[in-house]
C-alpha cells in the first residue's frame, strides 16, 4: 500500500509541483532532477520516499506515477556543468529544467531539502526529507532515481571497469579503487574526486 501518511498538496486548490533530485553526492554522471504535479484523487499504491523502496519496486512505480500524473518531467546537468556552476547550482539548473518542461505550469512548489533557487517568480516552499511527506515529492524522487539509474546502466556498457551498473557513480570502494587505476573519464566530476578520495566519503 501506499505510505499513508503521504498528503496530496501543502497548498490545496492550486496546482502545485513536487521537486526532488538524484545523484547529489555522486563522482561520476549528471545529476538529475524531476518535478510532477499530482491531484487529491492521485492514489499511487506503493508509493514513498525512493530510498526506502527497492529497485523493482521503483521500477514499478515509475510507469504508474508516469501514467496517472498530471504533469511530470525529468531533466539533468551535466558533470561538467556541476563543475562549473558547483554541485548546488548545478541541481537547481536541473530542477528549473524540469520545471521548464512540465506540461502544465505550477502555481506553487514544495522542494524537498531546506535550499531551492526561485523559477519564474513562482511561490515556493522547502521540505525537509519532504519525499516522506507529500506525494507529489515522492513521486518527483522515484522518476529523477530511476532515470539516472537508468543512464548510469547505459554508460556502464562503454566503461564496465568502474561498475557504475552497481554503484551508479556513488564513492563506493570499488568505484574508487578504478578511478585510482584507470583515471577519469569524461563522466566523471573533476570537483568531487580529490576531496571524495581522501575521505573516502559514503554518501
Amino acid at each position: 500500500m501506499q505510505n499513508n501518511n503521504l498528503l496530496p498538496f501543502l497548498n490545496k486548490g492550486l496546482k502545485e509541483a513536487g521537486v526532488d533530485e538524484a545523484g547529489r553526492g555522486c563522482l561520476a554522471g549528471p545529476v538529475f532532477a524531476a518535478a510532477v504535479i499530482v491531484n487529491s484523487k492521485t492514489w499511487i499504491p506503493g508509493l514513498d520516499d525512493s530510498k526506502k523502496l527497492s529497485e523493482k519496486e521503483r521500477d514499478e512505480l515509475r510507469i504508474i506515477i508516469t501514467g496517472k500524473a498530471s504533469a511530470w518531467a525529468v531533466a539533468s546537468a551535466s558533470p561538467q556543468e556541476v563543475d562549473k556552476l558547483n554541485i548546488l547550482n548545478a541541481t537547481y539548473l536541473a530542477m528549473h529544467r524540469a520545471l521548464e518542461m512540465l506540461k502544465v505550469k505550477p502555481q506553487h512548489i514544495i522542494v524537498d531539502g531546506n535550499r531551492f533557487k526561485q523559477w519564474k517568480k513562482v511561490p515556493f516552499t522547502c521540505i525537509v526529507k519532504g519525499d516522506g511527506k507529500y506525494m507529489s515529492i515522492a513521486a518527483a524522487s522515484v522518476l529523477a532515481k530511476t532515470a539516472r539509474d537508468d543512464y548510469m546502466k547505459k554508460l556502464h556498457e562503454e566503461f564496465p571497469q568502474y561498475n557504475w551498473a552497481n554503484n551508479k557513480g556513488y564513492a563506493t570502494d570499488d568505484h574508487a579503487e578504478a578511478l585510482k587505476k584507470y583515471g577519469y573519464t569524461p563522466h566523471h566530476r573533476r570537483s568531487f574526486h580529490l576531496k571524495s578520495l581522501q575521505m573516502r566519503l559514503e554518501f
